[in-house]
């Protein structure tokens, strides 16, 4: 060790943010160790690095005593008072010990102190970068895929994006790139592992908050997301300005916004519904592309029996149920849909005309 050796420590400092007094501590612990290993010895032992010069000492720490019982761990008065007059019973009397070819151990082991400590210290830096990001969409580049995940360089980082996490319209290939959403974060012995998704609802969500300018500054407000990834969403939207359209605002001039996340969706067809404080019109709305005659509330069953017209239950209910499903998962209440003909069957309800359907405020982009 020399003073070459404690200005790189300190160019460390400078560029890796790790204080010099932590690496030279850290350095002097797994001295200890070595000393102890490399020398077949039990002694309490006490390393020093000279911060200035970089010289190690090595000292035996020994407890006074009238009688040695243990010499690896005592010394007499006596002994004791040969090297430091003030030595008294029960101090710890500290004797050189150095090996004349420690040099080469410290070097080595103060090399892999420092090596390691640096990569906890990038560890740290990475995962408290990405930590902050959960929750969000990052880009990044496909790098290899096993039988569970695909892995994504996101550049100082590889994420894992599992399988089952895949749209089942995504087709990608090493080196494509790809937007994901972080659901989580974590801090592990092998250092942060960072778990992407394609189907969470909160890409939908995020992705509307980089492509609509009035979302991101709050003049329009998502309230509510439903997706089936890969097939449709439903997404309820709202706006604190009544001269904001947000429907028009997420639609963009032309369709350009919401067909640039279509797009990113591979084909995901994404109704966009005006959210509102009424649950007769939130659910009208919310069952979007059908119509709607007449919605009825049960507030204590939470939930909401939808009339539509004959020709229109189909589209209501939905392929396989989905647009009932997602409306009902939008709105977060339970949806009852029944034709005109069964309402009439089962309540007794009159037949209605085109004209008693209810006003409903959504757009359906395929």
């Amino acid at each position: 060790m020399s003073m070459e050796f404690i200005e790189a420590l300190s160019e460390i400092e400078r560029e890796k943010g790790i204080t010099k007094d932590v690496l030279l501590e850290a350095i002097e612990a797994a001295l200890i160790s070595s000393y102890k290993r490399n020398f077949n010895t039990a002694q309490n032992v006490r390393v020093d690095i000279n911060r200035t010069t970089g010289v190690i000492k090595v000292y035996a720490r020994k407890t006074v005593v009238e009688e040695v019982l243990d010499p690896r761990l005592e010394i007499s008065v006596e002994a004791a008072r040969s090297i430091n007059p003030h030595y008294q019973l029960e101090d710890i009397a500290e004797i050189e010990v150095t090996p004349r070819d420690f040099g080469r151990i410290a070097a080595q082991t103060a090399k892999q102190v420092v090596t390691q400590r640096i990569r906890e210290a990038e560890r740290g830096l990475i995962y408290n970068a990405y930590v902050d990001k959960e929750q969000d969409i990052v880009t990044g580049i496909i790098q290899r895929q096993d039988l569970r995940n695909l892995y994504i360089d996101l550049g100082k980082v590889e994420a894992a994006l599992p399988l089952t996490e895949l749209m089942p319209t995504d087709k990608f290939k090493q080196g494509d790139r790809v937007k994901s959403y972080i659901t989580k974060v974590e801090n592990t012995s092998k250092g942060p592992q960072i778990i992407l998704s394609r189907t969470h609802p909160g890409l939908l969500k995020r992705l509307f908050e980089l492509e609509v300018p009035e979302i991101f500054d709050g003049t329009v407000e998502i309230r509510s997301v439903a997706r089936e990834a890969g097939f449709r969403s439903k997404i309820a939207v709202y706006s604190r300005n009544e001269e904001v359209d947000p429907i028009g605002s997420c639609v963009g001039p032309k369709g350009i916004r919401v067909q640039t996340i279509v797009t990113e969706l591979k084909g995901e067809k994404i109704d966009i519904v005006r959210w509102s404080e009424s649950v007769e019109e939130y659910v009208a709305n919310a069952l979007s592309p059908s119509k709607v005659l007449e919605v009825i509330v049960f507030e204590n069953e939470k939930m909401a029996r939808v009339i539509v017209p004959d020709y229109q239950l189909s589209l209501a209910i939905g392929i396989k149920g989905q647009n009932a499903r997602l409306a009902a998962k939008l709105t977060g209440w339970k949806i009852d849909i029944k034709s005109e003909t069964q309402a009439e069957q089962e309540y007794g309800r009159p037949k209605t005309t085109n004209a008693d359907v209810m006003h409903q405020d959504s757009v359906s982009i395929d």
